[in-house]
């Protein structure tokens, strides 16, 4: 059991705390829940692995509050992890610690993610317990340089120091009063350039980056890995080579010369291979240091393997040495040092390899970091000056020449031009842009010479949420890797028992020293942890990659794994599967003497306070008219049903046939000209006018050009297609009729959108919500999967698992089929991984002798293993060439 901590916004009484405890101790795994209306928090006690922190928000948030952790994550980066056993050590080691909520550790991506309460523990408690089991904890710390303007003495030197120092996830600050430079280390997931600035500033001062001499320490690390695992392959493979043609030579009839002959001089043989072993031994004492303190730690892994494995062929050797010195020349066969030597180099070419195409798996997210461009042009006073992106403020008015890419996000001020979006949004088209119109920092600027002014700067831009959306969705785990994982934290000891009991049993069967030796060390190397905990998170990151390409954002494993479970889709109608900019189609004047330009005037009056696209629709046609719009004495707006307010002391009316049934309307002498307007799709409003019905006002709106396509697709997979709305029946039915929908749910209030994708769950139905509006936030979370459509609002975004970047449904089968399609890589890479060892170890252990083969040469299990490792990635790696649908 674990406890954490929430602070539950939206609570107004006992009440209110009463029935968030009663939400969160109905989830199975739940021990405890209490909630303390005064500090206005919820204190529970869970199982972890029934129910997730995420879990907890949701339930929360569909009781009509909002659940926000009070724990802190971090991430870390873990080196000296090899193998799936590696990860379940870090995670046991950090899980055992007081305060933890979640900790999960991604092998590709080589990160410990962890969420704490920070008062009962802090960041050094946390690499310590790393440290203890054997691995290194680091922060994925920046170290940048500022230049300071402003100082004058050490005490404004000691001022921004503190000023920097007070900021969340720093580690170091110091400031030199002789250069003028702020040297600063800190983590880049809780802290920007920007607000370092701003904490600069705050003291009275200015920071510039000296952008040349930023330090991106992930990437260069990596590289120099990558070299220096290719560098000890080189070396090993220098001294391995002539090693083998001696130990080998002799035996195949190859020629050698007579000092180390073994008919001739046994002993001179002897030595030669030692010599050639120890520096192959010396490059791969990485192996020696992790495996040997994995197994101290009592949580053994990959290396230590290998490391018995090797160690015992070359104590072995050495006692051979020993014998032959002794005169016993027989010995001369029985050395191992070609075997000790050839595992560690291919074991250290596989890692090499293994290194390579990890980082192909992350292309992705190298892509968007490199899409921003690095400097921007602002105006300051009536001047163009070139200044780093970092340095952008909220407000600063930037110039764009055509070709140029916008440096963050925006709204245009001056000018017009058509902008690529593709690389953000996967919209092939650029889109035209005027005054007025939002701008996307990192797209294109095709043709326009144009100005902008700047809205959302560093963090906060659409391309930086991309990439942390991606880069957790990477780190995340999905279900189906649990099994993996469970298997992981007990191969390894399990291989060492089976290397021995096996070993043993020839032992006593008959077999000599070097028999049972070779047996020993076969099932050692041969057996690969790394392929089993490679096999999800190398695809997961793929896949999760790929969509971000095609505009489609998966926030987490878990989303991606659902996704291809999906067997119902609900669409919400306005602005989902129709554009969401409806036109005024229609106005009848039911009222003798009242024309439409009177009842045009009345409704878009009121409508210009509504903020519903409809409303909106009223409101243009009247300004399209030059209508005059009149005051409003008072206006309510009366949620899925319309709208009420009063102008020149009219009370007036304007909504559905339920607003209407509600103030005791008659309708029946328009009721056949609405059905009429609606059998055409059109969507029918009424008017009242103190009591009395005026007219009707009829509004269409027209279907995206992809839904039908999109929903047709979807029929392909066989999957059923619902719509939900709050239109009326005969409306919602002819848009389903042309786009082709197998069921339609109108008249739907927006609060009861939930219960409706409850209704299809308890049906035992996997649903899939797709919409765009702030009213279907509830349903979105309500659903195994909220798909939010992109140009939508923050808040269906924010309660989906799925984001669309752009307003084209056809992304939401390539997103179904882009899950399909990772999981069948996941499942082939698990076979694959199982399939390997469950054939490999057995063979290793000599079951395959026993029937009358051949042994398994230690350097075959070495190569073997390595092979195992690198085609698990390959076949990552071959979710690249997914196509969305078009």
């Amino acid at each position: 059991m674990i406890t954490s901590t929430f602070k539950i916004e939206g609570m107004t009484c006992a009440a209110c705390a009463k029935a968030v405890e009663r939400v969160s101790k109905k989830l199975d795994g739940v021990d405890s829940a209490s909630v303390n209306i005064a500090t206005e928090k919820l204190t529970i006690s869970y199982d972890e692995k029934k129910v997730k922190k995420l879990d907890i928000e949701k339930a929360i948030e569909k009781g009509g509050y909002k659940a926000i952790s009070n724990d802190l994550t971090k991430v870390f980066k873990i080196e000296g992890m090899t193998c799936a056993a590696c990860t379940r050590a870090v995670e046991r080691a950090v899980k055992k610690l007081e305060g933890v909520s979640e900790a999960s550790v991604n092998i590709a991506t080589e990160k410990l993610t962890i969420s704490y309460d920070p008062s009962k523990l802090t960041e050094v408690n946390i690499k310590e317990s790393v440290e203890k089991a054997g691995y290194k904890a680091l922060t994925d710390d920046i170290t940048r340089t500022f230049k300071i303007e402003g100082m004058t003495c050490a005490s404004c030197a000691k001022a921004v120091e503190r000023a920097v120092k007070k900021l969340e996830g720093v580690s170091e600050a110091s400031v030199n009063i002789a250069t003028e430079k702020l040297t600063m280390s800190y983590d880049g997931s809780v802290l920007r350039g920007a607000d370092i600035k701003a904490a600069v500033e705050k003291a009275g001062y200015k920071a510039i980056e000296n952008t040349k001499e930023v330090n991106d320490s992930h990437q260069d690390k990596k590289a120099e890995e990558s070299r220096e695992l290719w560098r000890r392959f080189i070396v090993s493979l220098i001294f391995s080579v002539p090693l083998l043609y001696i130990a080998m030579g002799s035996m195949m009839g190859l020629s050698v010369p007579s000092f180390i002959d073994p008919k001739v001089n046994a002993f001179n043989f002897a030595i030669v291979q030692v010599i050639l072993t120890i520096p192959v031994m010396y490059e791969g004492r990485k192996f020696f240091k992790s495996g040997f303190k994995a197994l101290i730690g009592k949580s053994p892994n990959m290396d230590s393997l290998v490391s018995i494995g090797s160690i015992a062929a070359f104590l072995y050797g050495i006692f051979a040495i020993v014998q032959i010195g002794k005169g016993y020349h027989h010995y001369t066969h029985e050395l191992y040092f070609e075997s000790a030597a050839t595992i560690l180099t291919l074991i250290t070419l596989g890692k090499y390899l293994e290194s390579v195409t990890k980082g192909k798996t992350s292309e992705a997210i190298k892509k968007l970091m490199g899409l921003a461009p690095k400097n921007a042009i602002i105006i300051k006073d009536g001047k163009e000056i070139s200044i780093p992106i970092d340095e952008v403020m909220v407000g600063d008015i930037i110039v764009v020449k055509p070709g140029e890419k916008l440096p963050v996000d925006g709204e245009i001020v001056e000018g017009q031009t058509s902008i690529d979006e593709s690389m953000l949004t996967g919209e092939s088209i650029p889109v035209d842009k005027k005054a007025g119109d939002k701008v996307i920092g990192a797209s294109i600027n095709k043709n326009g010479y144009i100005k902008y002014k700047a809205t959302k700067v560093g963090a906060d831009t659409a391309l930086a949420q991309i990439i942390k959306l991606v880069e957790e969705a990477q780190g995340s785990k999905a279900p189906i890797a649990k099994l993996a994982d469970v298997i992981s934290g007990y191969f390894v000891p399990v291989v060492i028992a089976l290397s021995i009991i096996s070993s043993l049993a020839w032992f006593i069967s008959g077999k000599d020293l070097v028999f049972t030796l070779t047996i020993f060390i076969s099932v050692l190397v041969i057996a690969c942890p790394c392929a089993l905990g490679l096999a999800t998170p190398t695809a997961i990151m793929v896949g999760t990659g790929k969509g971000a390409e095609n505009g489609v954002l998966i926030k987490s494993g878990e989303a991606l794994e659902t996704a291809h479970k999906i067997d119902t889709i609900i669409f919400d109608k306005t602005g989902t599967i129709t554009e969401g900019k409806p036109k005024v189609t229609n106005i009848i004047s039911l009222k003798d003497g009242e024309n439409d330009d009177i009842l045009l005037s009345l409704s878009a009056s009121l409508e210009k306070a509504s903020e519903h696209p409809l409303g909106e629709a009223i409101v243009k046609e009247a300004e399209n008219r030059n209508i005059e719009f009149k005051k409003v004495e008072s206006f309510n707006s009366i949620s899925g049903k319309g709208i009420e307010g009063v102008i020149e002391g009219k009370n007036i009316l304007i909504g559905n046939l339920k607003l209407m049934a509600e103030n005791n309307i008659d309708i029946e002498k328009a009721k056949a000209l609405s059905d009429e307007l609606a059998l055409e799709g059109k969507t029918p409003m009424f008017m009242a006018v103190n009591g009395e019905l005026y007219g009707v006002i009829a509004v269409a709106d027209t279907v995206k050009a992809s839904s039908k396509k999109a929903i047709d697709a979807l029929h392909g997979m066989g999957i059923k297609v619902v719509m939900l709305t709050g239109d009326n029946k005969n409306t919602a039915r002819a848009i389903a009729k042309e786009v082709g929908i197998d069921k339609v749910v109108a008249e739907v209030l927006p609060e009861n959108k939930a219960e409706e994708v409850k209704a299809l769950q308890n049906e035992g139905r996997m649903v899939a919500m797709v919409g765009d509006g702030i009213n279907d936030a509830p349903a979105l979370a309500a659903s195994h999967i909220g798909i939010a459509i992109g140009s939508g609002t923050d808040v269906a975004i924010e309660s989906a698992d799925i984001v669309l970047m752009r307003s084209d449904l056809m992304d939401v089968p390539t997103a179904i089929k882009l899950s399909k399609k990772t999981i069948l890589n996941i499942k082939e890479n698990l076979f694959w991984a199982f399939a390997y060892n469950t054939l490999g170890i057995p063979v290793a252990m000599g079951v395959w002798y026993a029937f009358g083969g051949k042994l398994l040469n230690p350097m075959i299990a070495a190569l073997a293993m390595s092979f195992s490792s690198v085609s698990v990635l390959l076949n990552a790696l071959r979710l690249k060439r997914f196509k969305a649908y078009k």
